[in-house]
Parts: C-alpha cells; structure tokens; sequence
C-alpha cells in the first residue's frame, strides 16, 4: 500500500473512532480533564495560592518588585503574602525595574529564589540586560556552575485602552533567547501548576500571565489545589479534541480558539484546540503529532506575525511533517504595527474569534464570506 493511501485509511479509522466517541457523549471528558471538579476558582487565585504555598515550603523564596506588599500587588496577586513572610521576602521596590532585577539576579547567584514582578511586561525593557546578559546566559558561561533559580512575572499582551507602549506581546522576543524558559498560562489550572513548577526550576523562568484573564475563572479538580500539584515545563495540553483542523493558542487566544471550534463545530468542522502553555521549550512532538492527524493548521497569537510564535511552529511543521499537509497553513496573530489608543482600532489590530474560524474554513477548503 502507497503511503499516500496508507495516510487515508488511517484518517478514516480515526474519523469513525472519534464520530463513536461522540455518539457515545465520551468526548467533552476526553478533551477537558481539569473540570472534573465543580470547584472554581480566578486565575488571580490560583497564581496567589501558587505563591503563598511555594513561600510556605521554602524560605529561600521571596517576591519583590512595584507594589507588591503594601498595597498587595498592582492586581492584587500578592494579595496577603506581605502579612504572612514580612517585608524581608515580600519586597516594595521604587520604580526602577533595572535595579531590583539586578538585584533579584544576584540573590539567584546565592541560591536564593527571587520571584520578580513586573507590573506590565513593557516595563521589563528597562530591565532586559539583567534577563538576558546576567540570568539567562549565567550558567551555559560558568560551564553549569552556576545557576541561576529566578522567576520573571507579570500581565503581558494586549489588555483594554492602555496603547502602544503597556499593550507588546513579548512570548516572541523572550521566547528566542536561550537560557530562559518561557511559559503562558491560560486557566487557573495552568497557572497553579506552571507557576509552581517555574518556582521550583533551577533555570530562569519568564511567566507570562494576562491582565484580563485575572478575574476569569475556571473549574478545577481536587489534584490541581493540592499544594503538590506541579505541571510539567514543555508540555502542551489538547483542550479539546478534532479531526478536520488543528489550532494551537496561549494565553487568552485559547479561550478564543475554544469558542472559534464550538462555531467551526455547526458547520460540521472538528477543530483540535492546543494549549501551548510553553513557549520555549515548544511541545513541537504533541504539535506535529496533531497536524499528521488533521492535516491542517491554524496557528494564533496575539504578538506581531514577523517572526512570532506561529511562524515557529510552521517551520516546525514543515520541517518535521510537512508530507502530511492538505492546506496551506493559517496564521492568525496581531496587526503589524504599535497597538492604536482607539478601542475600534485596537479590536482590528488584535485576533478575533471569527478570525479564527474563517481561517480554519479556508484550510478546509469552505467558503468564507
């Protein structure tokens, strides 16, 4: 049998398995494992327990940055932290994020275990030498002598009316430098399990969370609130299961993607929706192996497309499973330019859901208005 016929065959066994499972109502437990609990809970929670029990567990950890202890976070993520371990591990620094990063980096250097907040992301350019020159580079430099266990945290991305510069999303930017280790939380779950593992790390860590994803809350299951509970860095979760079409997202545009597979779904196209959560290391194998399933791709993001998370992983695809592509692949991320003030120019300039679901109809070859 030619390979080309082989590739068939084994599409149209895995259509008639997953077209049984959803006769059969198996599916929705299948794709979204963490709502097996009723309890919900915001993601500001999760990433405020994440902390406060990493804090519990080791004296080594401490917060510091603008506003993190009197006033309890800019977004209340430190929210009681400084009652609890007193102002020597939650640390209200002036506005100078060059200097308390550098900081931050030499306590890392002795073994401590800084978590630094930025109050937006933007603001991290002030401090980018320290990232990039002092922890990132530290230990590949000393021959592994040195490491370097520091966790970079705050909103990143596009959030509502606050223009070009507190608006960049830099997955792209940190993501492209070795030595760091980029995540991107979407639910709570995500970000209990990735802030804890990022804690934990010997490496430096940028955590990259959402200002509107703070107050959105999702279901999680009693395994997610132990204070055990870590997930795995590197590792993309499937949200929801697919056949026709694959889509990969981090941070909000998951929860874009998820609503773009449930109107893909009236139109009898079974979307496959892939939480990143990692952005460097990239889950290249759970992507490909996706795409040889589907045989399709539709990449979203919400940073700038020249030289984006999505291009990535099209070279990835290309690369490693290009053979097995029935279309084109779709890249839907943000307008190249600076981020407009106006909110009927900021809409246009970032992805929206039906954004998503005319580029999954174009790969599948339907027409789209």
């Amino acid at each position: 049998m030619s390979r080309t016929l082989l590739q068939r065959a084994r599409r149209a066994a895995f259509a008639s398995v997953l077209e049984r499972l959803q006769k059969l109502g198996c599916l929705q437990n299948t794709t979204r494992t963490y709502a097996s609990s009723s309890k919900e809970i915001t993601v500001r929670e999760a990433l405020n327990t994440a902390l406060y029990e990493e804090m519990a567990a080791d004296p080594k950890v401490f917060l510091i940055g603008e506003e993190v202890g009197e006033y309890q976070g800019a977004y209340k993520i430190s929210k009681g932290l400084l009652e609890k371990y007193g102002p020597e591990r939650v640390i209200d620094t002036p506005i100078t994020e060059a200097g308390f990063t550098g900081i931050a980096v030499g306590a890392a250097y002795k073994e401590l275990r800084p978590v630094v907040e930025f109050m937006t992301f933007n603001f991290s350019m002030q401090a980018i030498d320290h990232i990039i020159n002092s922890a990132a580079k530290s230990n590949y430099m000393s021959a592994g002598q040195l490491t370097v266990p520091i966790v970079f945290r705050g909103p990143n991305g596009a959030a509502a009316g606050v223009g070009a510069q507190h608006s960049q999303c830099y997955a792209a930017w940190y993501g492209s430098c070795p030595g760091l280790k980029v995540l991107s939380p979407y639910s709570s779950e995500d970000a209990r399990g990735l802030l804890k593992a990022a804690i934990r790390d010997p490496d430096p860590v940028v955590f990259l969370e959402n200002e509107l994803l703070y107050g959105e809350s999702f279901p999680v299951s009693d395994e997610v609130l132990d204070s055990n509970f870590v997930l795995p860095i590197g590792k993309a979760k499937i949200e929801r299961l697919g056949k026709d079409v694959t889509i990969t997202a981090y941070s909000k545009m998951v929860g874009y993607a998820l609503k773009a597979a449930e109107i893909l779904e009236k139109d009898r196209i079974s979307a496959e929706v892939i939480n990143l959560r990692s952005i460097r290391p990239l889950d290249r194998a759970t992507i490909n192996e996706s795409v040889r399933k589907t045989n399709r791709l539709v990449t979203v993001e919400e940073g700038f497309p020249q030289h984006g998370v999505g291009a990535e992983i099209c070279a990835s695809i290309v690369e490693e499973s290009f053979e097995y592509l029935d279309a084109p692949v779709e890249r839907i991320a943000g307008a190249d330019i600076p981020m407009p003030y106006a909110a009927n120019l900021e809409r246009l300039a970032v992805p929206q859901i039906e954004d998503i679901v005319r580029a999954a109809k174009r790969t599948c070859y339907r027409s789209v208005p």
